[in-house]
C-alpha cells in the first residue's frame, strides 16, 4: 500500500528581501511539510531571522510569496518564539502570560485553562507571582516558550529556543517539542545547536549569504555526505579481517577488547556496504556493522567553509 504524500503547510516561492544595497535573501524557495520538525540553519547573518520575520508576517518580501496552508495567515495559527526577549520586565509572570496569550485571540477563561497545565508541566507554578525582571535568562526563555505554545498554534517557529538553558532544561524542552510534534504541530526550528537538529529534525534547510545551499531530508543529507567510513566489531583473526577488506580500505583504528576486535575503516572510493559485509562474514564472526555518517555539525562547517573558499578563490 502506497503511503500518502506529505502535505506542505508552508510554501515559500521566490522570496527576496533587501535592506538598502544589502541583499538579505535572494530567491528563496522552500516548503515546510505539515506535522514535521524543519531545521532552518545558517551562520550568523545568513538571512534566517529575515526569513522568519517574513514567515510570521512581521515584514514583507520585496519579491515572491508565502502561503500558509494554502491561505493567508490567521491569528493564532503561528506561534513565534524570537531569540530576543520580548517581556515586560515589571509585570508578574502569571499576569504577563495571561495578557500575551489573550492577544492571540483567546478569552481570559481559555487562556487560564491553557496556561495552567503548561505552568505545571514546566515547573513554573512557584514563580508565577514573581516580577519578570527577577527571572534568570533560562526562566525568561521558559516563560516565553509557554506563552508561545499556550494558544495551541498549528505552526511553531522557534528561533534559538535552547539559548540560556542548562542541559537538564534543554532536554525538557526537547521532549516538549517532540510531544507537540506527535500531536500534529508543525515546527520550524532555527538553531546553532547541531546535536538538537539531529535529534529533532526530519528536514533541514541551510542558508548562507541569503541563499539556500542545502535543502533536503536529514537522512538524505547525511547519506549524500557519506565518506564511506565503517565501524566493524568482529571475532576472529585481524589478519583475516585485513585480507577480507583488501586494498580498497584503509584501517583508521583497531583495538581488541573482551575477546572482540573493533575496527574503523575508510574506503578509498564508493563502496556497497552489502558487498563489504558479505566479504567479512565469509571469514569472520561479525558482531556489529555500521556506516559512520558525518554529523550535521561537520556538514555545516564543510559547506559554509566551502562557500567562503568560492568567494576568496
Amino acid at each position: 500500500m502506497n503511503e500518502s504524500p506529505i502535505e506542505d503547510i508552508i510554501s515559500v516561492e521566490g522570496v527576496s528581501k533587501s535592506f538598502g544595497s544589502f541583499k538579505a535573501l535572494e530567491n528563496i524557495t522552500l516548503k515546510i511539510p505539515k506535522g514535521k520538525i524543519f531545521g532552518l540553519l545558517g551562520p550568523n547573518g545568513a538571512g534566517k531571522t529575515t526569513l522568519i520575520r517574513i514567515l510570521t508576517g512581521i515584514t514583507g518580501p520585496d519579491k515572491g510569496s508565502v502561503m500558509i496552508g494554502g491561505n493567508e495567515r490567521k491569528i493564532g495559527q503561528i506561534g513565534y518564539l524570537p531569540e530576543e526577549r520580548g517581556l515586560y520586565r515589571k509585570m508578574k509572570v502569571w499576569d504577563q502570560a495571561l495578557y500575551l496569550t489573550q492577544l492571540k485571540g483567546l478569552s481570559e477563561t481559555e487562556a487560564i485553562a491553557n496556561l495552567k497545565p503548561w505552568f505545571e508541566r514546566m515547573d513554573m507554578v512557584s514563580w508565577r507571582k514573581k516580577p519578570v525582571e527577577s527571572l534568570s535568562k533560562g526562566m525568561q526563555q521558559r516563560l516565553q516558550f509557554v506563552i508561545t505554545v499556550a494558544s495551541n498554534p498549528e505552526i511553531l517557529i522557534l528561533d534559538e529556543p535552547f539559548s540560556g538553558f542548562d542541559p537538564i532544561n534543554a532536554e525538557q524542552l526537547k521532549q516538549e517539542i517532540l510531544r507537540l510534534k506527535s500531536e500534529g504541530t508543525t515546527i520550524a526550528l532555527s538553531t546553532h545547536n547541531m546535536s538538537s537538529v539531529e535529534e529533532l529534525c526530519s528536514h533541514v534547510c541551510l542558508i548562507n549569504k541569503g541563499e539556500i545551499i542545502l535543502n533536503d531530508s536529514l537522512e538524505s543529507i547525511k547519506s549524500s555526505f557519506s565518506k564511506s567510513i565503517f565501524e566493524v566489531s568482529f571475532i576472529g583473526s585481524q589478519v583475516a579481517f585485513a585480507n577480507s577488506i583488501g586494498f580498497q580500505f584503509e584501517i583508521v583504528d583497531m583495538k581488541e577488547e573482551n575477546g572482540k576486535t573493533k575496527a574503523l575503516i575508510k574506503s578509498h572510493g564508493k563502496v556497497d556496504p552489502n558487498d563489504l559485509l558479505s566479504a567479512l562474514i565469509r571469514n569472520l564472526t561479525v558482531k556489529s556493522f555500521s556506516e559512520v555518517l558525518p554529523s550535521m555539525n561537520d556538514i555545516f562547517i564543510d559547506l559554509v567553509n566551502g562557500e567562503k573558499e568560492k568567494v576568496t578563490a
